[in-house]
């Protein structure tokens, strides 16, 4: 087996990361697997008991929040593997994993970026995952394949051509990722692997969906199913994906929708549930698109 490289970011979630470690170590069997955990600003020092969970562990201690794009980039800096795997701290694995993704990607060189079937922890039978749709520009919404159907095997032995990765879970060779290059850290939570995906597209990879391999998601734990963080990188992104990976055209067209019809839908949600912080937060990440260039560096937003 060629050597598999597991990144994985934790933020201050030292008990979910030291479940995935042990995960990892539980089934990791005979495949050459090194992990390396990117630990995102850490309240407390927790590197012995990651060690523990995960013995030869290559530990990243990082005095500043990166963001997911960024704690992934850093460690497959420091990877070493034929294979980079992007697996969620919130996640875990099943038996035969690591060889169903080797596998899909060795037998299809047209592969750039390989997903796995991703289920829900809290319901291992329900489905969050089995590929999306392709992305309508004008409105930046796909959908989801399989999401939320009940298991019954039906994707099992299924791989195909999908329209884009899940960052839950993602494996790209190394030989492609030279091409293609890392994640965009602009992003910093959420569109950053749909970017990813674009970049992957444009060297003439093809993104894929294996129900062969299989994972279990713990979702939104890192920060939370609506939070100010949430409300204005998920819109200021949305936005900056369209405006990077458009035409002229279709980002003018998609801005018009996006400023008159889906802003304004979503800041009515945000206020007729009495969360007056998220409508603050979804206006602000629409107003940075309009104040910054689609390759500015700024955030807009202060991360502690």
């Amino acid at each position: 087996m060629p050597l598999i490289s597991i990144i994985t970011v934790n933020y201050n979630q030292p008990a979910v990361t030291i479940e995935f470690l042990r995960s990892v170590k539980e089934f990791a069997g005979t495949n050459e697997v090194e992990v390396v955990l990117v630990d995102n600003a850490p309240a407390e020092n927790r590197a012995a008991d990651f060690a523990a969970a995960y013995p030869g562990l290559i530990y990243i201690s990082s005095s500043k929040n990166l963001g997911y794009a960024g704690g992934n980039n850093l460690g497959i800096k420091r990877a070493k593997g034929d294979y980079l795997l992007l697996l969620n701290n919130d996640t875990e694995i099943t038996e035969g994993f690591f060889a169903a993704m080797v596998k899909e990607m060795e037998q299809n060189p047209e592969i750039g970026l390989l997903s796995p079937l991703i289920k829900y922890y809290d319901d291992k039978n329900i489905i969050q995952y089995a590929g999306f749709t392709q992305m309508d520009y004008l409105t930046a919404r796909n959908a989801g394949i399989g999401a939320m159907e009940a298991d019954k095997g039906q994707y099992n032995r299924d791989s195909r051509e999908t329209g884009f990765c899940h960052g839950a879970a993602v494996m790209c060779r190394r030989t492609d990722l030279e091409k293609a290059g890392l994640m965009d850290e602009r992003y910093f939570l959420y569109y950053e692997e749909l970017d990813w995906c674009e970049k992957f597209k444009r060297t003439g990879k093809k993104i894929w969906f294996t129900g062969k391999a299989v994972i279990y998601h713990k979702e939104s734990i890192s920060v939370g199913k609506a939070s100010p963080i949430k409300a204005f990188f998920m819109t200021r992104n949305r936005m900056l994906y369209i405006r990077k990976n458009t035409n002229l055209p279709q980002s003018v067209l998609f801005s018009v929708y996006y400023t008159l019809i889906a802003v304004p839908k979503q800041l009515m949600v945000h206020l007729k549930s009495g969360r007056k912080d998220l409508a603050l937060q979804t206006l602000k990440g629409l107003w940075w698109n309009f104040t910054h260039s689609s390759d500015s560096h700024s955030l807009g937003y202060k991360i502690s």
